[in-house]
């Protein structure tokens, strides 16, 4: 159990957490890497006095790391985004002890990716002695439960095997169909939306200025202040504090700017609007977003429209645009479902909590069902032929 990622070398931590990249590509999840996660602890954004304190789990044969997990010992249930307050607030009613408990999990981060991060050939025994250390970590040391939040669809279905509570939560995608532009993509919208979105991108354009996409060496020092501005004002009005420090910022210019998207909006070479995504291999992550002015659509432009154009040109698969928003659905992102996993130490609350996810899970299902439906693309291909502009 490490109580930092210092004490792993980056080579070590990434040979399980992102060995597609070991040609040099991008890694699937970039929230996973040792410089992303190790940023978070350089900035103390996580750390003492924040709730998150590090406790990663490394599994080691003849020396060499096999599997790795990021998991933190928990305080409290901010910055997770798959809500458990409710099961808290229940177990304390009851004369328990809700915190501490332990959270695999990337700190801010409402975005899917392996939690059981495993050297290639180390997939099923890996991810085993990984649950198996976090449950008797937990048991031993009397903590109310042990959590594992955005995993894959695929863990939550072996941790699911392995005896651990099984959660469906959803967000809201966009996916690429092979779309040529982004003019493609309006053209598979019902004619109503294709001509709001037309609409709505006009009256963002309109805001005085210009509007830049910049990655890597493009991003200047300079435009962390304009970013940090961003966030302290969307972070006041959401979840009252901040949770990254402006040091994260700082850092992340200097060890992740090349896994950075940043969408700019301009005027007179000033910024007055922007968001920050995270490019992965085959999906864009929309994380922040931020304006110190108010302008019409500017919000959809920068942080929906623009990532669904950058994604487009880059040939990614999708976009996942962060936890809630059914406004994002009239924007082309459909419902998709997202998983968690959970270990109840008491038996009792064990079983009260598995009937409720029982009963949520039928609920998403539905909810994901009825939103898809009522979901901006058209619905036949007979509607495709009949509809023009």
């Amino acid at each position: 159990m490490l109580d930092s990622l210092s004490a792993i070398p980056a080579a070590d931590w990434d040979a399980c957490a992102c060995p597609e990249a070991a040609d040099g590509g991008r890694p699937l999840d970039p929230f996973t890497t040792h410089r992303f996660l190790s940023a978070l602890e350089a900035s103390r954004s996580v750390g003492a006095g924040s709730g998150w304190q590090p406790r990663h789990l490394v599994a080691r044969v003849g020396g060499a790391a096999v599997a790795v997990m990021p998991l933190y010992v928990k305080s409290h249930s901010q910055g997770e985004y798959i809500f458990d307050h409710g099961w808290a607030d229940a177990w304390e009613r009851a004369g328990g002890r809700y915190y501490p408990k332990l959270q695999s999990a990337v700190p801010f981060t409402p975005a899917t990716g392996r939690r059981f991060l495993t050297r290639p050939g180390w997939e099923v025994a890996g991810s085993a002695a990984l649950v198996q250390a976090m449950v008797q970590i937990a048991a031993e040391n009397g903590l109310s439960s042990a959590h594992v939040t955005f995993c894959t669809e695929a863990e939550a279905l072996a941790g699911e095997e392995m005896g651990l509570l099984r959660r469906t939560t959803q967000q809201f995608h966009w996916l690429n169909r092979d779309y040529a532009g982004f003019d493609a993509f309006l053209a598979d919208l019902a004619s109503r939306k294709r001509k709001t979105i037309r609409k709505e991108r006009e009256r963002a354009q309109a805001f005085g200025g210009t509007i830049r996409a910049l990655t890597g060496d493009a991003i200047l020092p300079a435009h962390w202040d304009a970013v940090w501005a961003f966030y302290q004002d969307t972070g006041s009005r959401k979840w009252g504090r901040p949770y990254l420090t402006r040091a994260f910022f700082d850092i992340a210019h200097d060890t992740l700017r090349d896994d950075i998207l940043l969408v700019l909006a301009e005027r007179d070479g000033q910024p007055v609007a922007g968001a920050l995504n995270f490019i992965g291999r085959d999906c864009l992550y929309g994380r922040y977003w931020g304006a110190v002015e108010d302008h019409p659509c500017l919000h959809f432009e920068c942080c929906y429209y623009q990532a669904i154009d950058w994604a487009i040109a880059a040939g990614l698969a999708r976009v996942e645009a962060g936890a809630q928003g059914e406004h994002k659905l009239a924007r082309g992102y459909l419902p998709a479902a997202t998983h968690s996993l959970h270990w109840i130490g008491d038996a009792g609350f064990r079983d009260a909590v598995a009937r409720f996810l029982q009963a949520e899970r039928a609920a998403v299902d539905e909810d994901i069902e009825v939103l898809t439906a009522f979901g901006p693309f058209r619905q036949t291909d007979a509607d495709r032929a009949a509809e023009t502009d």
